[in-house]
């Protein structure tokens, strides 16, 4: 029988990007949607990345009754105190409003010197099934913020941060280069390593 992950995401190029990621696993890998269409959102109230992490891994498992993946990721800027984390998707007010949520952080860069404009993207990496959360993984990725975007691809603040090892932004490399060092690929990176023998053990315990 084929293995099934769903992917806790309602966000269509987070999701692709995440099957292209696990793609090797072997795995079905499909969207929270495709299994529960119209499930509620999950409630993302944490403090941190992890806790927001744990939160929608759990809530999506125990609603679909399967084995869930589910990240919380940002940006963490440096002259901002680390901001806008876990409220990188709703920086501006409205949730997933990427051109708003880059245009207030080009609004709250300004005059900022190019030495002091320093930032990391931070992903949390969560797997659940109903009832258990059993493992977290993280990545960090650094850069720095730009003064205008650069490219057409990726999504999120991807037009705003520049890679300094590429001279490139997050939105001017295609998915699988980004995917080697971005925040999101190292996380997941690091889940899928041991991820098959995971598996093993939560559908033991579970009868999957």
């Amino acid at each position: 029988m084929t293995r099934r992950l769903v992917i806790a995401t309602k966000n269509p190029k987070k999701l692709s990007e995440m099957k292209q990621i696990l793609a090797p696993l072997g795995c079905e890998i499909v969207s929270v949607e495709e299994v529960c269409p119209g499930v509620e959102t999950a409630v993302e109230d944490g403090k941190t990345f992890r806790e927001n992490a744990e939160k929608k891994a759990l809530w999506y498992a125990e609603q679909c009754g399967e084995i869930c993946v589910a990240d919380d990721s940002g940006l963490e800027v440096d002259a901002l105190g680390g901001a806008p984390g876990v409220h990188s998707s709703r920086y501006a007010g409205k949730e997933g409003d990427d051109a708003a949520n880059n245009a207030k952080l080009l609004k709250e860069m300004e005059g900022v010197p190019e030495e002091r404009r320093g930032a990391q993207f931070r992903c949390v990496i969560a797997i659940a099934s109903p009832g258990e959360v059993h493992c977290t993984t993280e990545g960090v990725v650094r850069g720095r913020i730009l003064e205008s975007p650069r490219g057409e691809g990726g999504f999120g603040y991807d037009p705003l941060f520049l890679y300094p090892e590429w001279g490139a932004t997050f939105a001017e490399v295609d998915g699988s280069q980004k995917a080697e060092v971005s925040h999101r690929g190292l996380a997941l990176e690091q889940l899928r390593r041991y991820l098959p023998s995971l598996l093993s053990i939560i559908e033991n315990r579970h009868n999957f």
